[in-house]
């Protein structure tokens, strides 16, 4: 089978499977494992990714004013390509190619009908029901059922280790965006359940929420989380220097305690594929620390210190 990915969480769940080695074309943000990284790439932002929070914000929301499409296909080289199954999400048309974009190239140029999975993760139950789907999609329903299986047994390893270990549970602000500010909602107010945490701000299941500062402010927080989408922890920290001195940050318990931390949203948090586990690792090691020896410190998420 001849294995088309536009979507960086589909293609380590690909990988995950055992099918790397099916996979002909990725898209522009898959990079994990760094091997698909010699595959032909397909998808093409007409937005530029350089500069602040504020700029890419300001892009983006220019594009979809005028009805357009945030990501060019490349058509010729996907006819070359010839997939039999092409990974795309219909979640969010920000992130990654949309099913509406998938479509209307499908429609247009090609000549026959792969096989196309939409992927919609907005909870861990969808997360896990895609890792299905795209598993059957490759006849090896098993080895979906058991891939899920490991997750959920793992996030409950988590817990059980931080209700004996820890009696903590520390009231917590994820920040998915900078400028302007949005808390961290879909699947991320449930990583923070298992690791005993109170999340302040966000649903599981539904869309990252725009907040206000004076939002923040009543909350509260004693434990700040900055993972913005698609910045890992150089891109973040260089944005913060300006971005504390916007509004009176230093007012929030969590900033007074030292408790800000910044984390690898791009390859861990914003991402529904399997490295969802390494990402609740994460926030073990940051909100309960001495429970298990840090493994990711310093590559996954690191202390900001003002």
């Amino acid at each position: 089978m001849r294995i088309l990915s536009l979507l960086a969480s589909a293609t380590e769940i690909v990988c995950a499977l055992g099918f790397e080695s099916h996979l002909v074309g990725r898209s522009h943000e898959c990079d994990f494992p760094a091997s698909v990284l010699s595959l032909p790439q397909i998808s093409f932002p007409k937005f530029v990714l350089d500069g602040r929070s504020y700029e890419i914000d300001q892009r983006v929301k220019a594009l979809l004013s005028e009805g357009l499409s945030l990501y060019r296909i490349d058509v010729e080289q996907l006819k070359e390509l010839k997939p039999d199954l092409i990974l795309t999400q219909v979640q969010c048309e920000v992130c990654a190619v949309s099913l509406h974009d998938l479509e209307a190239v499908l429609g247009d140029f090609m000549g026959y009908s792969p096989q196309v999975v939409a992927l919609n993760p907005n909870s861990l139950s969808d997360i896990y029901e895609d890792i299905s789907r795209i598993a059957s999609a490759l006849n090896v329903a098993e080895r979906g059922e058991a891939l899920v299986r490991s997750l959920v047994e793992d996030f409950q390893q988590v817990q059980k280790r931080i209700k004996a270990g820890s009696k903590r549970r520390p009231r917590v602000l994820t920040l998915e965006w900078l400028d302007p500010l949005m808390s961290g909602g879909n699947w991320l107010p449930e990583l923070l359940h298992y690791v005993e945490a109170e999340n302040l701000s966000g649903e599981a299941g539904k869309h990252s929420p725009w907040i206000s500062f004076q939002e923040i402010e009543a909350l509260c927080p004693e434990v700040l989380l900055l993972l913005p989408c698609g910045f890992d922890i150089s891109r973040t920290k260089s944005e913060l220097p300006q971005f504390f001195l916007k509004h009176p940050w230093q007012q929030l318990p969590a900033v007074r305690a030292g408790e800000v931390y910044v984390l690898d949203g791009n390859q861990y948090f914003n991402r529904s594929g399997p490295r969802i586990r390494e990402s609740v690792f994460i926030l073990e090691e940051i909100l309960h620390p001495g429970i298990r020896a840090p493994r990711f410190e310093g590559s996954g998420w690191e202390k900001y210190l003002f």
